[in-house]
Formats: structure tokens, sequence, C-alpha cells
């Protein structure tokens, strides 16, 4: 097997629930992750902010 191309080196820190940060080798804003939409209503959260779910960033690298 060869080399690999690229390890990723992320550091993810729990916020109040359900919000998290991602910080990610090469970038130096975090990204932020949470709730909102129908992933909101089916976990019946009520966060103060709305962030894009890690299946919005899931969904949006495979369709690239």
């Amino acid at each position: 097997m060869g080399k690999p191309i690229e390890v990723s080196n992320i550091k993810i820190i729990q916020d109040e629930r359900p919000n998290r940060r991602a910080y990610i080798a090469g970038f130096e804003e975090p990204f932020y992750y949470g709730v909102h939409g129908g992933v909101k209503e089916f976990y019946k959260a009520s966060p103060e902010l709305e962030y894009p779910s890690t299946l919005d960033h899931i969904v949006s690298a495979a369709g690239g």
C-alpha cells in the first residue's frame, strides 16, 4: 500500500449542546456544527443559534 495523500488533523470542541466547533489543520477559523430545520425538529432541540449539521457537511462534500 502506498503512502496516504492526506491525514486529517481535526480538533472538535463540544460547546453548549448541540453546537460544536471543528478546528481543521490549515484553516485559522473553526467550522461550526449544530442543528437546524428537520434535524432540529426531529431532536426537539431549541438551540440559541442554528448551524449546519454534520450531515449537511457530508452531503455537500459528496456532491462536490
